[in-house]
């Protein structure tokens, strides 16, 4: 009896880390504020449109700009929902598996890897989309821009060498 509530932890313990990973692989978001060189966790996409988007009031979007802007915004909110979508597949295939004896964690990993990759399609749209905004910025514009993620490296640069000092490194 010991013994199979044992194994039986374990099984949880394993399936735990297994949906961890799967959801994480799974995450199809446009990248977060506050990670990576432009905003993004780990630099995905350069995190351009939280760059841009904070900047927006600054940045007096010209005539041709605008409905640019609000094409790649609206292509930002639709991407977030499939990324959604994509992260409730992977957790409803591991509920499905969890339900059986003996589940199947490689067929779970299967499905996050689909959503990983499908989620990276769609952040690389996004991306474009927003590069592609940037593209017709003047150079007003671009030094503004320019000097807004100047200001964010320089932040986190900082943030990482006090977390350092802090670790004692």
């Amino acid at each position: 009896m010991i013994s199979r509530h044992r194994s039986r932890r374990v099984l949880a313990s394993v399936a735990a880390g297994i949906f961890a990973l799967a959801v994480g692989a799974a995450w199809a978001l446009p990248p977060g504020p506050g990670h990576g060189p432009m905003g993004g966790p780990h630099g995905h996409g350069f995190g351009i449109e939280q760059s841009l988007d904070a900047l927006k009031g600054k940045l007096a979007l010209n005539a041709t700009q605008q409905p640019l802007w609000d094409s790649a915004a609206a292509q930002r909110s639709a991407a977030r929902e499939s990324g959604r979508a994509l992260m409730q597949k992977v957790k409803d295939a591991m509920r499905a598996e969890l339900t059986k004896p003996e589940p199947n964690f490689a067929a779970v990993a299967a499905v996050a890897d689909d959503a990983e990759l499908q989620g990276r399609a769609l952040r690389r749209q996004v991306r474009d989309q927003w590069l592609n905004l940037y593209a017709t910025f003047t150079p007003t514009q671009k030094a503004i821009v320019r000097d807004a993620v100047q200001q964010r490296m320089d932040a986190m640069d900082g943030f990482r060498e006090r977390m350092r000092q802090r670790k004692g490194g």
